[in-house]
């Protein structure tokens, strides 16, 4: 009978426990701004990547987030245009103002050219730099 209850109280918490907003609180003009960055790129990395965005925006509402997705490294393939199963998730996810970033220097050393990739992906010089800096300017940072 314990274990019962024990197991019916955590069922509860589980199921009725709630994420508690740190002050303040996201709003249309306070976003929670949150970079992510992506360096492998196994099919498991980049559909990972991509759902853990689409839950935040689901969790918060795409109103009250600012969100850019940096591919660096191997990573840079989630932005490939021939990589037609990842390219209609980063589609959807642009309609939401997400922002994907490839970093041109991994660009330079791949050769892969700005026509290779998803059209709207955002080039900067340095990948790595351009974490540095979101994370610098107050932008969280979340490596899942």
């Amino acid at each position: 009978m314990r274990n019962f209850i024990l197991i019916l109280l955590s069922f509860c918490i589980i199921a009725f426990g709630d994420t508690e907003f740190a002050d303040p609180k996201p709003s249309f003009h306070n976003p929670r701004q949150i970079v992510f960055s992506v360096t492998e790129d196994s099919p498991h990395a980049l559909n990972h990547i991509l759902s853990v965005a689409n839950n935040v925006l689901k969790f918060y509402g795409p109103e009250k987030v600012q969100m850019k997705i940096i591919a660096y490294s191997k990573g840079l393939k989630l932005l490939y245009k021939s990589n037609k199963t990842i390219t209609a998730r980063v589609d959807a996810l642009m309609q939401y103002d997400v922002e994907f970033v490839a970093c041109g220097n991994t660009m330079r050393t791949l050769k892969v050219k700005k026509e290779d990739l998803i059209e709207g992906s955002i080039i900067v010089t340095a990948g790595v730099v351009e974490l540095l800096e979101s994370v610098k300017s107050g932008w969280t940072y979340i490596k899942p």
